[in-house]
């Protein structure tokens, strides 16, 4: 009994090691966002701000057009939500349940996806966005992040989980594909669906290269892209930096703890059946 306390502790006092590693990044550019620009270079580094102030806050306020910002973030995150999880689900319920030609050779060229760069796809969807002349526009922002291979991947293990008696019943009582997949098989995957929504939603937010390519206009821009407006050529205002930075990420921490329950369940149990 006390060799396993021991190994208890000894694995508790490793994930509270861990996790504090985790969670300094993010505890210094709160305290940073309340330094002064002296304060935030000083060597060796002064831990706590000399005086709590929000005057960083203010500053970045004024500098950047934070509503517009928002706005443009969150438009990019409801079209990019909506269009992939509606897309992934469709696809993910054909490879799942459907047959096809080439149904395994087409799911391992989506699966490939998942094992490049993104950016080797940067270059083919700027000129498709530049041919359709969407160019410094919302629809550009939206357009690549409609179809997600990730959530495709993760809805399709969720239906392969379902019991296939539930799809043969709703054959049995007449429905037709479309009908089996948004009346039975759509709404067992809740807490998929949630998932993918949320993942989305986070890569979306803290997309900041793509933005910056399509977009110049500084009112087409979103939270990420915008803040690179704070970094000058030879110096950076680190507080105001991170002030920025810290406005920028409060809706993606309010969205997880909202949802944490359906995002842990997801990918708990994306995995049951493959």
């Amino acid at each position: 009994m006390k060799v396993k306390n021991k190994k208890n502790a000894a694995v508790y006092i490793a994930l509270i090691i861990m996790a504090f590693i985790m969670i300094l990044p993010f505890v210094w550019s709160v305290l940073t966002s309340f330094k002064t620009q002296a304060e935030a270079l000083r060597i060796p580094p002064q831990i706590l701000p000399s005086s709590w102030s929000f005057k960083n806050y203010k500053a970045v306020s004024e500098v950047l057009p934070f509503a517009t910002f928002f706005m443009n973030t969150f438009l990019m995150v409801v079209f990019r939500v909506l269009g992939s999880v509606f897309f992934s689900a469709l696809a993910a319920y054909a490879f799942a349940r459907l047959e096809f030609p080439f149904k395994n050779f087409l799911f391992v060229i989506v699966l490939l996806q998942m094992m490049v760069p993104g950016q080797i796809f940067i270059l083919p969807q700027y000129m498709i966005v530049s041919k359709l002349g969407w160019l410094d526009s919302i629809k550009a922002l939206v357009l690549p992040g409609i179809v997600s291979t990730f959530g495709t991947f993760l809805l399709r293990q969720f239906f392969m989980g379902i019991p296939r008696d539930l799809e043969e019943a709703s054959v049995l009582d007449g429905c037709s594909i479309w009908k089996t997949f948004w009346k039975v098989m759509l709404p067992l995957t809740k807490s998929g669906l949630v998932s993918v929504a949320i993942f989305t939603a986070l890569f979306a937010w803290k997309d900041m290269m793509w933005p910056l390519i399509v977009n110049m206009s500084i009112d087409k821009m979103t939270l990420s892209s915008g803040l690179v407006n704070l970094m000058g050529q030879y110096s950076v205002d680190y507080p105001q930096l991170m002030a920025g930075s810290l406005i920028a990420i409060v809706p993606m921490v309010i969205l997880f703890l909202l949802f944490q329950k359906q995002f842990v369940e997801g990918i708990a149990t994306s995995g049951t059946k493959g």
